[in-house]
């Protein structure tokens, strides 16, 4: 079953981003990994209402993504399958990804381009495979790329500019990489749309994960920059990551930009930690 995504967030001139936080974790997302014990993991601790990404290794491929989506699925969970580029063969196996996905009513991918250093086949980047599934009549009616707040460590940063506007008129909403400096991903969520890419961000950010998991993951997803900002910021990174971290911080420090209509909902990389970050999220929710 796909999962709901507005097109556009109308938010009122007046609200406050306090106002609209709770709106927004409603329709927020989590990232999971598909590694043993996860589907239990899911079920015991997340609602069927919480919308799940499921990401792909470059070393094990697309099938465990393709395979925890289609169980999830039959969960009644909305489920948003990452679709490598560089892990698929040809338009042939393109097209049969498509037909596995759209026979569980799949109607929502996320574009990527994968961390494999060598394509598999003739997909050399998510430009490539966008345009590959423009050939397939666009079969999925939502579809997701990534936005770099900041640099990514394998693609230096005009390209990555240049590769998401060329990617935008293909996709209806954006996913943003981590930033741990909040003012930087709120400046840039106002660059990308100022630039003419009109599309709602999922504003990515780390779920309540330990500290441990949280910097040896942070290394391998791309956030050195944020890292060494949490270093130059000794009182911001203890009080962030001393008994392990939590998203508040982050999710207050962007301020205005949440309440501007340019904002889809939360992006949260939990690196499998779903009880913590359940639980993070439920106590928001019940803020007064």
């Amino acid at each position: 079953m796909g999962s709901s995504l507005p097109q556009s967030v109308p938010r009122s001139d007046v609200a406050s981003a306090s106002g609209v936080v709770p709106d927004l974790l409603r329709v927020s997302r989590y990232e999971v990994l598909p590694l043993d014990g996860i589907e239990e993991e899911v079920l015991t601790h997340v609602p069927s209402d919480v919308t799940l990404t499921v990401t792909a290794s470059p070393t094990r491929g697309l099938e465990p993504t393709l395979e925890l989506t289609e169980r999830l699925v039959r969960h009644d969970y909305d489920v948003v399958p990452h679709l490598s580029a560089r892990l698929v063969r040809d338009g042939a196996h393109l097209t049969e990804l498509v037909d596995r996905l759209r026979s569980v009513d799949v109607g929502d991918v996320f574009v990527i381009a994968g961390d494999a250093e060598e394509p598999h086949g003739a997909f050399a980047g998510a430009a490539d495979l966008l345009a590959g599934l423009d050939e397939l009549g666009r079969p999925f009616e939502r579809i997701g790329i990534t936005g770099y707040p900041e640099s990514h460590p394998l693609i230096d940063d005009e390209t990555t500019i240049a590769a998401m506007f060329a990617k935008a008129r293909h996709a209806t909403y954006i996913t943003s990489q981590v930033c741990f400096d909040a003012a930087v991903t709120a400046r840039w969520i106002e660059n990308v749309w100022s630039r003419g890419t009109k599309l709602p961000v999922y504003v990515g950010i780390p779920g309540a994960v330990g500290r441990a998991k949280l910097l040896r993951a942070s290394t391998r997803i791309g956030i050195g920059d944020s890292l060494r900002f949490l270093r130059k910021n000794g009182n911001f990174a203890s009080r962030m990551l001393r008994n392990g971290f939590a998203p508040d911080a982050l999710v207050d420090g962007l301020g205005d930009v949440l309440a501007s209509g340019k904002v889809a909902g939360f992006h949260l990389f939990t690196f499998n930690a779903l009880a913590e970050t359940e639980r993070w999220r439920r106590e928001r929710l019940e803020r007064r």
